[in-house]
C-alpha cells in the first residue's frame, strides 16, 4: 500500500456505530421547507445495501452537532457528516438517479447550514481574493432529480458551505468529474444508480492560511454501482499532487487522479466503508494507485 500516511489521527482505533441523523424541518432560510429525504443506503436495492461510512470514536468526538445532538446532515438525496476542528466534511453521501436527472438553472448562491454552528463551517471568508475555489463535494447536478420542485432543492442545499471545500484552481477537475459520468453510463441495466461519497484527505501537514484554514490538499472519492452482470462494483479514487507511481513519496506536480483500494482511502481518513472492500476490483493492487487519464484507465 505503501509508506504509512500522515493523517489527524492514528485511526487503528475502534470504529463508532453511532451514526445519528438530522431530522429537524427548520433549517437554512427556507423555515417550513419540506424535510429532505437525505443518502438512502438501499438506493440500489433491497440486495445492495450500501450504510454510511462509520467514523472512528476520535472523529465522532469531534465531529459537528445539531442542537439534537445529530451529526448525520440530511439535504435532498445526499448527507454530509462534518468536521468542527477542519470546517469542512469528513464526507458527503449522494444517491444519483440518472435516468430521473432534471436540468436546472445553476444559483451560486451559497449559504451557511443553520442546524450546525457557523464556527464549524468555512465560510466566504477563506475564498475572498485569492486562488482558491469553492468546489462542490456534491456536484451540484448528482442530486438533481425527481420531481422539480424535488431538483430544484437539492441543487439549493449543494449550495451550502457543508458541501463546500477549497480546491486550488490547477485542480484537474476535468478527469475527477468525468468519473461519476463514466460510472453511470456503465449501469444502465441497473437503472443508471450510483451511490457516491466524497470527500477531503485532512493531514497534520496541511498548509495554514490566513492564521486559521488548513486547506486540505487531497480529495478522495467512492462510487458504488450494481454492474450489468448483477454483481456490486465499489472503487475509489484519489486526486492529489503526490507521485503515487512512487509509493505516495512526497513528490508534489500536477494534480493526478488515481484509482485505489478502497482500504488506502479507510487507511487515510479514518473511515471504515464496512464491507465495501469485498466488491473492489483492485483490493490486491501490488501499486498505491493507478493514474486515471481518461475512462479506458477504471477498472469496475
Amino acid at each position: 500500500m505503501g509508506a504509512k500516511s500522515k493523517s489527524e489521527d492514528d485511526f487503528s482505533d475502534t470504529f463508532s456505530d453511532d451514526i445519528t441523523r438530522e431530522n429537524t424541518d427548520d433549517w437554512g432560510k427556507e423555515k417550513n421547507r419540506k424535510r429532505e429525504s437525505g443518502y438512502d443506503e438501499e438506493f440500489l436495492g433491497n440486495d445492495y445495501i450500501v450504510e454510511l461510512p462509520k467514523l472512528s470514536n476520535s472523529m465522532v468526538e469531534d465531529a459537528a452537532r445539531t442542537k439534537e445532538g445529530n451529526y448525520v446532515l440530511d439535504y435532498m438525496h445526499f448527507s454530509i457528516a462534518m468536521s468542527r476542528s477542519r470546517g469542512l466534511a469528513f464526507y458527503t453521501a449522494v444517491n444519483i438517479d440518472g435516468n430521473q436527472l432534471k436540468r436546472v438553472k445553476r444559483s451560486d448562491k451559497w449559504e451557511y447550514d443553520n442546524r450546525i454552528d457557523r464556527e464549524y463551517q468555512y465560510g466566504q471568508e477563506l475564498y475572498s481574493r485569492n486562488d482558491l475555489d469553492r468546489g462542490h463535494l456534491v456536484r451540484r447536478n448528482d442530486p438533481n432529480w425527481g420531481s422539480l420542485e424535488d431538483a430544484k432543492k437539492a441543487n439549493d442545499d449543494t449550495f451550502h458551505f457543508t458541501n463546500c471545500s477549497p480546491q486550488h484552481k490547477n485542480l484537474n477537475q476535468k478527469t475527477w468529474l468525468n468519473l461519476e459520468d463514466y460510472i453511470l453510463n456503465n449501469t444502465r441495466t441497473h437503472g443508471l444508480k450510483v451511490s457516491v461519497f466524497t470527500g477531503p484527505v485532512f493531514r497534520t501537514d496541511d498548509m495554514v492560511y490566513r492564521d486559521k484554514y488548513k486547506i486540505p490538499a487531497e480529495f478522495w472519492k467512492v462510487a458504488v454501482m450494481v454492474k450489468n452482470d448483477g454483481k456490486l462494483s465499489a472503487t475509489a479514487y484519489l486526486q492529489t499532487q503526490k507521485n503515487m507511481i512512487d509509493n505516495l513519496e512526497f513528490a508534489f506536480g500536477e494534480y493526478e487522479t488515481y484509482q485505489v483500494p478502497i482500504e488506502l482511502i479507510e487507511n487515510i481518513t479514518g473511515l471504515d466503508f464496512n464491507d465495501l472492500r469485498k466488491y473492489d476490483p483492485v483490493a490486491n493492487l501490488e501499486v498505491s494507485g493507478l493514474l486515471i487519464s481518461d475512462e479506458k484507465d477504471i477498472r469496475l
